[in-house]
């Protein structure tokens, strides 16, 4: 089997209870299916109730993959990322299961579905641009690559310091804009077909200030104390994750806890407008209301019996394989 099933959208709009919700469907029709996890932050072991990482209930009940990898004072790559998770697919199609892609991150579903290469990197201009990282902060990094590639400053939040860095390292190797390394849109992986979960902006305000607030009564300003202790400040990936970011300033006294959870919220939303705006630039994305009825039956209904597309009169109805 040489299908791939891929469910993505902003955070918190429900991908990971459809993920589950479609592999109990296929189950029921007599099809095995998987969860694979596109989401960074679902592989650092800990980093449970900020991410609404699957419970391990769930994760015995349907098997997901990509998940508690490595430890929160690690830091891995997208590339490294692309390699595990199309090993993953891999593995569920020589035995017959249909992988289910779940993720909010346009660059990481990108990176395992199409045909994306990553450029080299060089550990003494990486070293430099975190030295000057760490003295001066992410804005006159962030100024800096706004002057030299406009277009890439466009498509990396502010605050993202590992890209930026990684942005300008590969225009100082390169000599070409960062901008210039994103591929087309084009499919590596065959018989894909893309679910988006469409929502309007304000149920997904509301959805993520509730989601914040569950957090926050689950214990996570626990858990991030807990993983600070850990390292979790020492990874570039894992501090910088929502949620976790604001409540290390809160630990260290630069905000108030109430400060980090208005925070949260706030960066979250931008976030998720940011995830719909990326998702949405991407035809080869079926579209289905967050709320639709019977979306579980709705979202089967476009990834096909097999998961590799609809069939209608006999035709298979699946986006093309380039945009």
């Amino acid at each position: 089997m040489d299908v791939t099933v891929v469910l993505v959208g902003p955070t918190a709009a429900g991908k990971s209870a459809l993920a589950a919700g479609l592999a109990r469907r296929y189950a029921a029709e007599g099809r095995a299916a998987e969860v694979i996890n596109a989401d960074s932050m679902l592989v650092y072991r800990g980093m449970d109730i900020g991410t609404a990482k699957p419970s391990e209930v769930e994760r015995t009940e349907i098997c997901h993959h990509m998940i508690d990898l490595v430890d929160v004072n690690e830091t891995t790559t997208v590339a490294e990322f692309q390699q595990l998770a199309r090993a993953a697919i891999a593995e569920c199609q020589t035995r017959n299961v249909i992988p289910i892609v779940v993720g909010g991150s346009a660059l990481y579903v990108r990176a395992i579905i199409d045909h994306f290469e990553f450029p080299g990197t060089d550990p003494a201009v990486r070293a430099r641009l975190e030295n000057e990282l760490a003295r001066h902060g992410a804005e006159p990094l962030y100024q800096r690559l706004s002057d030299v590639d406009p277009l890439a400053a466009r498509r990396i939040l502010p605050g993202n310091s590992r890209r930026i860095v990684r942005a300008l390292e590969v225009i100082e190797l390169t000599g070409r804009p960062f901008s210039a390394m994103l591929p087309d849109r084009r499919y590596r992986l065959t018989n894909v077909v893309q679910i988006g979960l469409a929502i309007d902006r304000a149920a997904l305000d509301t959805r993520i200030a509730l989601r914040v607030d569950a957090m926050w009564a689950a214990g996570f300003v626990d858990e991030v104390r807990r993983l600070a202790a850990a390292g979790l400040r020492e990874s570039l990936t894992a501090s910088r994750a929502l949620g976790y970011r604001q409540v290390l300033q809160f630990l260290d006294g630069e905000i108030s806890e109430a400060q980090a959870r208005e925070l949260t919220i706030s960066a979250t939303r931008k976030f998720a407008r940011r995830q719909d705006s990326w998702f949405r630039k991407d035809a080869r994305i079926h579209w289905l209301p967050y709320d639709q009825p019977d979306l579980v039956s709705a979202a089967y209904a476009l990834a096909g019996q097999e998961g590799n597309g609809a069939v209608t009169d006999g035709l298979v109805i699946r986006p093309s394989m380039e945009d």
